[in-house]
């Protein structure tokens, strides 16, 4: 389970270290810089995927992302005593993303390039990668150290390099990571590889999701909701159905489901609801009916991830559906770390009333994201390695 997250320099975020718990709850006004947390997560996903230099360029470049405001506020320009003005760096600039977990710990640092003649002299580098024991950064806990192209791990008392001339557009987790080398490098990329983000789930008219498809055993639902006949078969097999049939009859009483299987391997939805004579097909659903069941096939998962995160779930969802939301998003937080972003204030209340709930409140003073309440005593212990 991630204990921490640590952002720097990114978009809206100077400087950010926050606490995380099973359940995490993002929230706060429009602007305050949820989305700029949740693309700095997406980001840190990307290392162990090998496209944090695409997913920056797709951004508009590292030099676009980088904080815009100066690398200090003081208290005088919190006070309004003088103007926000640039002040001398102390540092090179960098854009860091790291985070502390239970056994290991990982952080990366992007920066420009060295001026030079290549076609994509505008693609960020990787600096820095470093993996620790523990949640906080030490020199003695250090473990597999990239610094530029080298890369070399923690041999005893010494240190064995395993790379020398790394690509400074690939992350360590494409070069090196095997149990009998770098088994630290192996758990930390399959732990990334493991969060999934669900954030985007269509339901035009147009969608995947409202024809039938064809079906395979689906343990993990697709980012887009494309296979979700099969998903939900899969759990009816080898899930959790009482938990499945709870939680459709929590928002719709006297609702059912089940998955129909067409010529050719096909799978479709049939949703028979208080009061219709015939079951509805996914194409006859509203959105709010079939996003809610796109959910539900996301946090039942059969496999559950070591991460998931949810942005904006009440995307088109009538309020009186966000309890039942609530109610499944706490109970799936007991089999996995889970990551909210909402604004739904009945989301908000009913997540909240679950003790473990880690509500984080978002704001933003002078184009700076912070936590409202939270001091520097109240920040979880960082260290950037040098």
């Amino acid at each position: 389970m991630l204990k921490t997250l640590a952002v720097a320099n990114y978009r809206s975020i100077n400087k950010l270290v926050i606490p995380l718990g099973r359940l995490n709850l993002i929230t706060g006004p429009n602007g305050s810089g949820k989305s700029n947390l949740y693309r700095a997560l997406r980001l840190l996903a990307e290392t162990a995927q090998g496209g944090v230099v695409n997913a920056l360029a797709r951004e508009g470049g590292l030099d676009s992302t980088f904080w815009a405001g100066p690398e200090e506020i003081s208290r005088r320009m919190r006070n309004g005593e003088v103007p926000v003005q640039a002040v001398v760096r102390q540092g090179t600039k960098r854009l860091r993303l790291g985070f502390a977990g239970e056994d290991f710990s990982y952080s990366i640092a992007l920066g420009l390039p060295e001026p030079s003649l290549s076609a994509f002299s505008l693609d960020p580098e990787i600096k820095r990668e470093c993996i620790w024991a523990g949640p906080v950064f030490r020199p003695a806990s250090l473990l597999v150290d990239r610094n530029g192209p080298m890369i070399r791990a923690r041999e005893g008392r010494s240190w064995d390099v395993l790379a020398q001339h790394t690509p400074t557009f690939d992350s360590l987790f494409d070069q090196v990571g095997s149990l009998r080398t770098s088994p630290e490098v192996l758990q930390m990329r399959e732990f990334i590889r493991r969060w999934r983000f669900y954030d985007h789930f269509r339901s035009d008219a147009d969608a995947p999701v409202r024809q039938p498809q064809l079906g395979t055993r689906t343990p993990v639902l697709h980012h887009d909701g494309r296979d979700l006949a099969a998903a939900l078969q899969t759990i009816l097999e080898i899930g959790d159905v009482e938990a499945l049939h709870a939680a459709i009859g929590d928002a719709f009483p006297g609702a059912h489901l089940r998955i129909e299987k067409l010529q050719g391997g096909r799978f479709a939805i049939a949703f028979q609801q208080h009061g219709l004579l015939r079951p509805l097909s996914a194409a006859e659903l509203s959105d709010g009916t079939l996003r809610y069941l796109l959910l539900v096939a996301a946090l039942l998962t059969p496999r559950p991830p070591s991460l998931m995160v949810l942005n904006e779930p009440e995307t088109s969802l009538h309020p009186d559906l966000l309890p039942a939301l609530a109610r499944l998003i706490i109970r799936a937080s007991a089999n996995c770390q889970v990551w909210v972003v909402s604004h739904a204030t009945r989301l908000i209340a009913a997540l909240e009333q679950d003790e473990d709930c880690n509500c984080i409140v978002l704001e933003k003073e002078l184009g700076q994201t912070g936590i409202v309440g939270q001091r520097a005593l109240d920040e979880p212990a960082w260290h950037w390695p040098d």
